[in-house]
């Protein structure tokens, strides 16, 4: 058989994982787990992963790599399902797995949209986290690099392109001149003029520079589609997580952002139960969403992990960890609903994916017309929503 890549976790490791297909395809009876250590269940959901494939594939070579392979080296060794381990800063070269330099081009699935990584690795210290152990320190690849991965992405009929990276919004620091990520977006829109849609994967507001918020807020081939890097709602607990902004900082964006382009769709992560957290920081947590019209949330119970900051603080207890996050679920998926409903009627252009669905501009979920091709561009009036998603 083939090579087999399981991807977990963050849109980085799904880019990644596409370049291991192509880099790999020559590979005999290979089954690779790109795994996650985020939080102590995406190091749970990663072990799951691996038994699967061991029973799936009883007779193949299981290598393991991504970020629990180093946070969890040792551990994960130990299974007796795994036969080896590929260092996570070592996963893209060829060497690492006995491979030859010469290797196809990473693969681009369904001709619709591609994650085109520009940026790996964290330089900064948050108290939670253990991904600058699993990444390294922050590398960015050159604006010809990343021209060179959008072209070929093109040239295999992508219609939408999402930049991603561990700290995207860092791209740059490392490289002559210090440029911002502002400039890298430019880049690619003037010299792709036939690109339709450039998106952004998570940033950090605190690092979003001029030229990028102007992109953001005036660009029609940028998507109205801003997922921050929020994590809470409250200044304390943003302070002892060690993040660069406050909940006023991260407000005033938005409303700049809005000011300029109202259809601007917001996402946000958000942590629930971080150490110390009482009634009145959750309810801050609670409030920003609405502050913030987070319609696309991505809700995680804190976990503590080994060796952070954050684990020697006072833990708040497992069963109002996961209250609280159950709340801020709710929360967002209130703003959502509303959201939603505020399309019907309008015409949108979606991209159409496998399976009959697709997405606008802001992200919003859309079943396509029946027989639709995966890559189509096509305008949508919706009438109803089923399901959470939004349907002619």
């Amino acid at each position: 058989m083939t090579v087999e890549v399981h991807s977990l976790g963050c849109r980085l490791n799904l880019a990644e994982s596409e370049t291991l297909r192509g880099m790999l395809g020559e590979a005999d009876d290979l089954v690779v787990i790109n795994s996650c250590a985020v939080t102590a269940e995406a190091v749970r959901q990663t072990r799951q992963a691996i038994r699967r494939a061991r029973k799936a594939r009883p007779d193949a070579r299981l290598l393991v790599t991504g970020c629990a392979a180093e946070v969890e080296r040792e551990a994960l060794a130990a299974m007796p399902e795994v036969d080896g381990l590929i260092a996570n800063t070592a996963k893209l070269d060829p060497r690492a797995w006995n491979v030859p330099l010469a290797t196809r081009a990473p693969e681009t699935r369904a001709h619709t949209r591609a994650f085109v990584q520009v940026q790996n690795g964290c330089d900064h210290a948050c108290t939670f986290c253990v991904i600058p152990q699993g990444r390294g320190p922050s590398r960015s690849r050159t604006v010809t690099q990343v021209l060179d991965d959008v072209a070929r992405h093109l040239d295999a009929g992508v219609q939408e392109v999402i930049l991603t990276g561990v700290d995207l919004t860092s791209w740059g620091d490392d490289l002559p001149g210090e440029p911002r990520l502002g400039t890298l977006a430019e880049a690619i829109l003037t010299r792709f003029p036939g690109l339709p849609r450039l998106r952004l994967s998570s940033i950090d507001g605190a690092e979003v520079d001029d030229l990028l918020f102007d992109l953001l807020a005036s660009e029609a081939r940028v998507m109205p589609h801003v997922h921050l890097s929020l994590q809470h709602g409250h200044d304390l607990i943003l302070k002892r997580m060690k993040r660069r902004h406050s909940r006023a900082d991260a407000v005033n964006l938005v409303a700049a952002l809005r000011a300029r382009r109202p259809e601007i769709a917001i996402g946000a992560d958000l942590i629930a139960g971080f150490p110390t957290e009482d009634d009145e920081a959750h309810a801050a947590n609670l409030s920003i969403i609405e502050a913030l019209g987070v319609v696309h949330g991505h809700v995680f119970p804190y976990s503590q992990r080994p060796g952070t900051p954050a684990a020697r603080m006072p833990q708040v207890e497992h069963a109002t960890i996961r209250a609280r996050a159950a709340q801020l679920r709710a929360k967002v998926a209130e703003t959502r609903a509303s959201w939603l409903a505020a399309h019907l009627g309008l015409p949108l252009w979606v991209l159409a994916e496998r399976g009959g669905s697709g997405h606008a501009a802001d992200f919003a979920p859309v079943r396509v017309p029946p027989g639709t091709p995966p890559g189509a561009l096509v305008e949508v009036t919706p009438t109803r929503i089923v399901e959470g998603m939004l349907e002619a």
